[in-house]
């Protein structure tokens, strides 16, 4: 079997130079399947109500656009704070070093120590480390702290979010805006839902079908659960001539 990445000196000298890029799959993945779940409850719902198609697709483009930007909104204002809050650590840290290095040099003298440095080679690592400030920072910010090192932009993950919001929330709607009905928007919709669960299986050790077949089902019984909700309230709108 093959192995991701080639291990002679030069292509690990070229891997580790090179800076790690941020990681937005997560924002696609949440964006994408919250879309398709949300939307595609919206039209169960309304259809399980059995209302009409023009109220199907105003809730649905309704939905697709509040509750996108809502959820791009909120996806900014979180990675927003975890990067301020990787800033302030950095910050601190600084403090710390200029206002007590030797503390600060035993905690990186422990930190390795638990790692199994010891003798020599640990004083040599506490030297090397502690002989660069922002290297000292940095290095307690991700041993002391827990934090990560590479920090993801609150736009792009708020755009990604809401990027994959609207493309897979749109999918539930296509059907009607195409003279279908809840039959083929569910098969479409459950089709994308595979492929998401399937997609992100490459980044899993989880089986490609296992993976979609997992968030296929979650897709499905939130669609389910809002078309019986319709249901059961279908008389309560039977008086608005919707």
């Amino acid at each position: 079997m093959p192995l991701e990445h080639a291990h002679d000196p030069a292509s690990i000298r070229r891997r580790i130079a090179g800076r790690p890029d941020a990681m937005y799959l997560r924002d696609w993945i949440y964006g994408g399947i919250d879309g398709a779940v949300t939307t595609f409850a919206i039209v169960a719902g309304v259809a399980g109500a059995e209302l009409s198609v023009g109220v199907i697709l105003i809730l649905g483009f309704a939905n697709l656009i509040a509750d996108g930007f809502s959820m791009a909104a909120a996806n900014y204002s979180g990675t927003k704070a975890e990067k301020d809050d990787a800033a302030r650590v950095l910050a601190m840290e600084h403090r710390h070093i200029a206002a007590e290095p030797d503390g600060e040099r035993e905690e990186i003298r422990q930190i390795f120590a638990a790692k199994g440095f010891e003798g020599r080679a640990l004083e040599r690592a506490v030297d090397t480390i502690t002989a660069d400030e922002e290297r000292w920072a940095k290095t307690m910010l991700v041993e002391e702290h827990h934090l990560a090192p590479v920090t993801r932009s609150p736009w792009t993950a708020a755009w990604v979010t809401f990027s994959a919001f609207v493309v897979c929330g749109l999918v539930p709607l296509i059907p009607y805006m195409a003279g279908g009905g809840l039959a083929v928007s569910t098969a479409v919709t459950a089709a994308v839902f595979f492929a998401i669960g399937s997609a992100k299986a490459r980044w899993s050790l989880a089986p490609w079908w296992r993976s979609g077949a997992e968030t296929l089902a979650i897709g499905l019984a939130a669609a389910g659960l809002a078309y019986a909700v319709g249901h059961l309230l279908r008389g309560l709108v039977g008086d608005a001539g919707l």
